[in-house]
């Protein structure tokens, strides 16, 4: 698995990305799907990165920075091929590695609470996340759930 740096709009990632957007917009209720997509995802504030195996896009996530000491986790996702390869896993490494070296010293992340989300909490969790409130504009709901990594 190779992760480098990347642009969310590669025509590589295009499908990914417009996948994920529309699927958590589809599986969450309006007001409460917070997905970005390659137009929020271009920007001095935010760090994109895909997964390769060889040739084969495998995931993607990105850093965005929310102030000069904190940062969230956006759109990780990995193609339904190489879900259980590590993608997701390699993705989340490189945002936390970048976030260190960004001198950074929490992160956070929000997701959502239904059956689907499940395997990335448990791949949030086993990073080191813990459960936290509410963070930046976000607002408490039903449909959320967030997380937090001290770094």
């Amino acid at each position: 698995m190779q992760v480098r740096r990347d642009t969310p709009v590669n025509p590589a990632v295009a499908p990914l990305l417009a996948a994920h957007v529309a699927e958590q917009r589809a599986g969450t209720p309006a007001g409460f799907s917070f997905a970005l997509d390659g137009a929020a995802l271009v920007g001095p504030d935010v760090t994109f990165f895909t997964a390769w195996e060889g040739d084969t896009l495998a995931g993607m996530g990105a850093l965005k920075r929310l102030d000069e000491t904190t940062g969230e986790v956006k759109s990780m996702r990995s193609t339904p091929a190489a879900r259980g390869h590590g993608a997701g896993h390699a993705i989340l490494s490189a945002i936390v590695a970048e976030a260190r070296a960004l001198g950074l010293a929490a992160l956070y992340l929000e997701t959502g609470t239904t059956p689907a989300y499940d395997a990335a909490v448990r791949l949030y969790t086993r990073a080191g996340f813990v459960p936290c409130g509410a963070f930046a504009d976000y607002r408490p709901s039903p449909h959320n759930r967030f997380f937090r990594l001290a770094l």
